[in-house]
């Protein structure tokens, strides 16, 4: 194998913006991310218009987004990145574990929250399993919000089998793809393409996302 095909091989794959209006933070949280051999950081933006133009010009998978910007929240900043580029990723960084700002950013489609309060590897497989389709939230947190996720009158979820119902069940409790499949002796390729309809059927564009829209939705009942 020549150099260069060594080089491409090694190279990361999951491409990241970091986003945070503390510099020196954001240069931490960087530099712990870049050191992980799977994870490139590609760009470090300071506010919600930083965040956006570095998202066309960069093309992450995955932005780890701070809710306090200075032009901004982080929910705005992930509802533009959205907008424009639905296949990123966003993990939401928070200073505290607020409610209402996991509510609003569950509804606006993350696919993560971790708080500034969590360890480096939190963080890391937080953005790793964004990467992957995956969600980082806890099943206690999520316990704890369903009830607030308001109601509407949408009529989305009709056609969701009863194999996606359960996916979509376990998908509220937390669990991660590995253990859903273990749990509906299934293979976690299918997990993911069970996961993928369900997305697709309730229009959301990410997991939590769904969960919300279940809810909402009645489709699914918080314990």
């Amino acid at each position: 194998m020549s150099a260069l095909r060594a080089r491409e091989v090694a190279a990361p794959s999951i491409r990241v913006i970091v986003c945070d209006d503390h510099r020196i933070l954001a240069e931490g949280v960087a530099a712990v991310l870049g050191a992980e051999p799977d994870i490139q950081v590609v760009g470090i933006a300071g506010s919600v218009a930083d965040v956006v133009r570095q998202a066309a010009e960069f093309r992450p998978d995955v932005v780890l987004m701070d809710y306090q910007l200075p032009d901004g929240d982080g929910v705005a900043a992930l509802m533009a990145v959205k907008r424009s580029h639905p296949e990123v990723a966003v993990v939401m960084l928070t200073s505290s574990a607020d409610e209402a700002v996991l509510v609003a950013a569950m509804e606006a489609g993350c696919s993560g929250y971790v708080t500034k309060h969590d360890g480096a590897k939190v963080v890391v497989d937080g953005v790793r399993m964004a990467a992957s389709g995956e969600v980082l939230v806890s099943s206690s947190m999520l316990q704890l919000l369903l009830p607030r996720l308001s109601r509407t009158r949408r009529t989305v979820g009709w056609d969701l089998t009863a194999r996606e119902r359960q996916v979509l069940d376990l998908l509220a409790d937390g669990a991660s793809t590995e253990t859903i499949a273990n749990r509906l002796y299934l293979s976690a390729n299918t997990v993911r393409n069970h996961a993928q309809a369900i997305l697709t059927k309730l229009h959301a564009h990410s997991r939590l996302e769904a969960v919300s829209v279940a809810v909402r939705e009645g489709i699914i009942r918080p314990s």
